[in-house]
């Protein structure tokens, strides 16, 4: 079942790159800023909440790892998906997951243009962005190992940011830092105990944290860019799903330990907060640094992950046929798919011109349109494993070197979970505009992949 040995892409990537990629795909803003407004929903039972949220993202992530390592593919669940459903599953959760990082890609550039424009006010926020989309666009259209050599760098200092965010949370927790004090459990139980708006907190505080999950997909894409697709994807699957649930709930359980939850104050970082409370200077401007090496390695990633996805497509003749050519050259050098690079990035150009123009309006629209895709994509990860499988097991059973836990019944509970999650959504008066704006975004491309189909098969 593989055929990574005809893939044109270079195997420029390491073991190194891949599990870093893992973990710096993932910790983004949406740990360091976002998880502010789950707290206020929560209180305390935000741990829950990421537990819960967690749980699901690794029960995907696992079945994601399986069929990457049996049939490792730059189009990854993309490709399992036109495999498992045909070629309509695999042209539409392709295009979804490239629109979904190209519109985000705009959001992670403005935002890091607004950190850089606070600190060298001279230069306009529209001159940053560009600076950033045309290095990032270089380290693209580089060789592959540049992107690799980048991202490890950016994912190590999130995570040492992580790390060390943890060590000195401890520490006050437990009394050791100066001018602190031991609070034991006081502020799990106290100002309304551990869960003081009942599980209905925890529930809305799923919704609030789920999204914080989405990246981990880019490691099974950029794996069939190393010199051992089916091992190193499973190794870094593994490293990846459990440091990423030990971080986001820790980094929650000494945040909520530390101080009251209703200390966080909105639009404020809760690590700051901490931070600033037990005692570290310039706790802002160093998280102001953390969060925008964060931005700027997410924006790397997923450039990098829609240019490997639209690549993929134009292979299975779901994109256009220009986009893949790959650049020459001996060794890591050659194998890049530089059009393909150059076809997001100039539509990620196209978002972020939106976003400075229409933020309100019409960019707003178009974030809308992607809010829920992950949630789309996932399900059709766990329909696609359903599917592959029993097939996996009867046509080459030795390349199950990873394996999702309980089948077939996990995969049922990750559907179900995904299912109530997009329920939930639903029946909420913030969220309903972005589970219904990407369902009428995801209908649109069903609509084209069915239609692509018929006159397939007319022809």
């Amino acid at each position: 079942m593989h055929d990574d040995q005809d893939e044109p892409l270079a195997h420029g990537l390491k073991q190194r790159h891949l599990t870093m990629l893992g973990l710096g795909g993932v910790i983004g803003a949406g740990l360091f800023v976002g998880s502010g407004a789950g707290i206020a929903v929560a209180g305390p039972g935000i741990v829950v909440s990421y537990l819960i949220a967690g749980a699901l993202a690794m029960l995907v992530m696992r079945m994601l790892g399986e069929m990457s390592a049996a049939m490792p593919a730059s189009g990854s669940f993309s490709v399992h998906a036109e495999r498992a459903l045909g070629r309509w599953a695999g042209f539409s959760v392709g295009w979804l997951y490239w629109f979904l990082l190209v519109v985000v890609l705009a959001v992670e550039a403005t935002a890091a243009a607004q950190i850089a424009h606070g600190w060298v006010p001279g230069i306009a926020q529209w001159a940053w962005v560009l600076i950033f989309m045309v290095v990032f666009t270089c380290a693209n259209l580089a060789a592959v190992k540049n992107f690799g050599e980048f991202e490890f760098w950016f994912a190590g200092l999130k995570v040492a940011a992580i790390v060390l965010f943890l060590g000195l949370g401890l520490l006050a927790a437990f009394g050791v830092l100066p001018e602190t004090e031991a609070v034991g459990v006081t502020n799990l139980t106290g100002a309304g105990g551990f869960l003081p708006n009942g599980w209905e907190g925890v529930v809305a505080g799923v919704l609030t944290v789920v999204f914080a999950f989405g990246g981990l997909e880019v490691v099974t894409i950029a794996a069939a860019e190393t010199e051992d697709p089916a091992r190193n994807v499973a190794r870094a699957v593994r490293a990846a799903v459990w440091r990423i649930l030990f971080f986001y709930v820790g980094s929650m359980v000494v945040i909520v330990t530390v101080l009251p939850w209703t200390a966080q104050k909105a639009g404020i970082s809760p690590y700051v907060t901490v931070l600033d409370a037990i005692g570290v200077p310039a706790a802002g401007q160093i998280m102001n640094i953390v969060v925008f090496v964060a931005l700027l390695s997410a924006l790397n990633a997923n450039l990098y992950g829609s240019s490997r996805m639209v690549f993929s497509l134009a292979e299975r003749g779901e994109a256009p046929k220009a986009l893949l050519k790959v650049s020459g050259g001996e060794g890591e050098s050659g194998g890049v798919p530089r059009r393909a690079v150059l076809a997001s990035v100039a539509f990620g150009f196209v978002s972020v011109v939106l976003n400075l123009l229409w933020p309100d309006t019409v960019f707003l629209y178009m974030l809308n349109a992607v809010g829920a895709v992950l949630l789309f994509v996932w399900g059709l990860i766990a329909a696609s494993q359903l599917r592959l499988r029993r097939r996996i097991e009867r046509e080459a059973p030795e390349t199950l070197t990873l394996k999702m836990w309980g089948f077939p019944w996990l995969t049922w509970v990750t559907l179900a979970g995904l299912g109530g999650v997009l329920l939930l959504m639903l029946t909420d008066d913030a969220a309903r505009p972005q589970l219904l704006w990407s369902a009428a975004a995801t209908g649109a491309v069903l609509v084209v992949a069915m239609v692509r189909e018929l006159r397939a098969r007319r022809a």
